[in-house]
């Protein structure tokens, strides 16, 4: 599926490991897809990691999704900001635990390094559970002058596993948009 001419295909990275992630991800996935301005393409298998960075925490629970949207990329990083506060995300510490974590990892092909958004997300490649979950939606996508699929083959992905093998595990039960 090409993207209308007005709209992007945008990256999005999930994750979370308090209170109930899954549900937590499924919700944003469901709340961007039903605005008229965002609609989602894909969405990654739902992967359990373990935690990184700070490690004495809980696993997380991780995905990734394409979006095509209308929105401009800091729109749409507000628009993520915004979903995170709704779902009580509290930045309390770097790494730390948390409810929910929606990164805008690529928009389309934007290279751009603002004091609020650098695209590509600078640190998306070195990250197992951020590629992992990408290559199955993207994995010819570029990203730093290499392939998704290719970042894939040199990324730690020690302790990730699948847990919903389903790409529509995020819609609980409801039918698809239709799109016209």
């Amino acid at each position: 599926m090409s993207p209308d001419a007005d709209k992007t295909v945008a990256s999005l990275g999930l994750g979370g490991n308090l209170g109930d992630p899954r549900s937590a991800m499924a919700q944003a996935l469901r709340h961007l897809d039903e605005r008229d301005d965002c609609h989602v393409l894909a969405v990654s298998r739902l992967y359990v990691t373990p935690p990184w960075g700070k490690t004495d925490q809980a696993d997380f629970f991780n995905c990734c999704a394409l979006v095509e949207t209308s929105l401009e990329a800091e729109q749409l990083l507000d628009l993520c900001l915004s979903i995170e506060r709704q779902m009580k995300r509290v930045r309390a510490e770097r790494w730390g635990p948390r409810t929910i974590d929606i990164d805008v990892l690529t928009y389309g092909d934007i290279e751009q390094k603002t004091e609020r958004l650098e695209l590509p997300h600078p640190r998306m490649a070195g990250r197992g559970f951020v590629i992992m979950p990408l290559a199955d939606i993207a994995p010819d996508m570029m990203v730093q002058g290499r392939s998704v699929r290719d970042w894939l083959s040199e990324a730690d992905i020690a302790g990730i596993r699948i847990a919903d093998d389903d790409r529509e595990w995020w819609r609980d039960g409801q039918a698809p948009r239709r799109t016209t």
